[in-house]
């Protein structure tokens, strides 16, 4: 391990290592791509998609090493026995930290597919990374706003319809979508501007995880219902690179979807909105409970 050398020297060895493992790992990516457009056979496709799955595998796996290079963080993990790498899950949890993604990454590599985020259309043209998000086949939507619908209500349901068109891939191979349900990272401004009921959550927006069940629940097992705890405080990114992440509880809840849930408008029929959205209250009440339950087993070490 480097938790000998200096803090700053280990942030930049982290980051070269991230960025080599990119680099190592987009190369054979896209070169599989370019395979996949020019041979659109079935067997051409199932084969590029299993090598572009293992690549990403690959890529989580790198990021683990240096990881456990940097610092042996002290993990605390619970549920995750009943999951299964053939099956489709929706993933989701609280949000506190961009470490957040790397955590749920490193727990849940190889134990189901890799996860793959609903990303704005705009994110294919990030350098890099969005050439890589669209060859993994992460699902790019496109949504309209309700003041552009009012002037174009023609465009109204054409969002969900190539969201559809986009998911229509997974059908035949399991996957892993994940969808932040608050939206955004905790923080306690943010907490007060809501005035959020409750005590280390934001208000939940159900209508992300509604609109991926109207896209494509009858494909989905069940929902992953995530939550993180840092005992030690948030960390940023920089800490993870740094290796100051010291201690890690992670809780599992593998939920069966409501049958009434799925295939629903969300945005044109109030009735399941309202039941849905009490639905998504009652798990964030539930998860507040258990880090509350968490904060007492796992106190703040500083």
């Amino acid at each position: 391990m480097l938790d000998f050398l200096p803090v700053p020297l280990r942030g930049v060895i982290a980051s070269l290592l991230l960025a080599l493992n990119t680099i190592a790992c987009c190369t054979p990516l896209f070169i599989v791509a370019i395979f996949k457009l020019l041979l659109p056979f079935p067997a051409a496709q199932r084969c590029t998609d299993w090598l572009m799955g293992h690549i990403h595998e690959t890529w989580i796996s790198n990021n683990k090493a240096w990881m456990n290079l940097l610092r042996r963080t002290r993990w605390h993990l619970s549920g995750l026995e009943g999951l299964d790498y053939q099956h489709s899950y929706l993933v989701t949890s609280n949000h506190q930290s961009w470490v957040d993604i790397m955590v749920l990454q490193y727990v849940l590599n190889r134990r189901i597919r890799p996860l793959k985020f609903f990303l704005k259309q705009e994110l294919i043209w990030v350098p890099v990374i969005g050439l890589a998000w669209w060859a993994l086949g992460f699902p790019f939507m496109k949504r309209y706003s309700k003041a552009y619908l009012e002037k174009h209500p023609e465009k109204k349901g054409k969002d969900l319809e190539t969201t559809r068109k986009t998911c229509a891939k997974f059908r035949d191979n399991p996957v892993g979508i994940f969808n932040f349900v608050e939206g955004t990272r905790f923080t306690e401004g943010k907490h007060a501007q809501q005035q959020s009921p409750f005590r280390y959550l934001l208000k939940p927006k159900a209508g992300g995880i509604a609109f991926v069940l109207d896209a494509m629940g009858e494909q989905l097992e069940s929902i992953i219902n995530v939550t993180i705890h840092y005992p030690s405080g948030r960390p940023g990114y920089w800490d993870l690179l740094c290796g100051n992440v010291e201690e890690v509880v992670v809780h599992f809840q593998e939920l069966k979807i409501p049958p009434q849930f799925i295939g629903k408008n969300y945005d044109q029929d109030g009735v399941y909105r309202l039941e849905f959205q009490g639905w998504i209250n009652q798990l964030w009440q539930d998860k507040d409970a258990l880090l509350a339950q968490m904060h007492r087993e796992y106190p703040n070490r500083h």
